[in-house]
């Protein structure tokens, strides 16, 4: 099973003809058939990261999508953590509570506009790395889509972060926590980067959500929801 999985993999960005026809022939001899073509086979990987990407998205962009998801959750920014203690100390906790649900707001609202980057970014992937993917794990596609869009989709989801935090009003519990912080004596000024911090958030949660679900596509019969999935990965 993990041999076709691996195998299925590169046929979606392989690299040449001869070699492409070679990998389905070792697809077909190790599985004992010859019914797969390489156009069922790229089928069944985009079908499969796109299945991944749409059912991760759905998942983050739901009310508490984020907020009460352990795996994916955005605290407190680490960097500002002494701005946490200082004014939860002088009685701000509740405050401090609220600007956290807002920063998990802002990422749920943002997925909602997520799912197209994604698959555009599977449409356009590039078919030089095939081999790379051929000899990955239960993730390899997702590592694949980090490194190659993580730069790109960071451009596009930060205004979408931008509009989300203006929308759910993060600044609106920030700035009071920031500005009672500052006026602390002998504190050292603090001020992060939020857009920044939640668009990397986020982006990290959907990431982490596609792997997961590429993972259970693989591995789970009944994850393969379509004709070419159980063609492809039931092979």
């Amino acid at each position: 099973m993990k041999k076709i999985i691996a195998l299925t993999l590169v046929s979606f960005t392989a690299f040449g003809c001869a070699e492409m026809t070679s990998v389905l022939n070792e697809v077909n001899n190790s599985t004992g058939t010859s019914s797969l073509t390489n156009s069922e086979v790229i089928s069944g990987l985009k079908e499969a990261l796109t299945i991944g990407t749409n059912n991760s998205t759905a998942l983050t962009s739901r009310l508490d999508g984020f907020y009460k998801n352990p795996e994916i959750f955005i605290p407190f920014p680490a960097e500002a953590i002494k701005v946490k203690e200082k004014v939860e100390a002088i009685g701000m906790k509740k405050q401090v509570d609220e600007f956290v649900l807002t920063l998990n707001r802002a990422a749920e609202t943002a997925s909602k506009e997520a799912a197209p980057i994604f698959i555009d970014a599977i449409k356009n992937m590039s078919i030089a790395d095939g081999f790379a993917i051929l000899r990955g794990n239960n993730n390899a596609a997702t590592q694949y889509l980090i490194e190659k869009t993580s730069a790109s989709l960071k451009i596009k989801f930060n205004p979408i972060v931008k509009n989300a935090i203006s929308t759910v009003e993060v600044t609106k519990y920030w700035n009071p926590i920031i500005s009672a912080y500052n006026k602390i004596p002998f504190t050292e000024k603090q001020n992060p980067d939020l857009e920044d911090y939640v668009t990397t958030k986020a982006m990290d949660g959907l990431f982490l959500m596609i792997q997961k679900e590429e993972a259970n596509i693989r591995l789970n019969p009944a994850a393969r929801v379509t004709d070419i999935l159980k063609k492809v990965f039931g092979s």
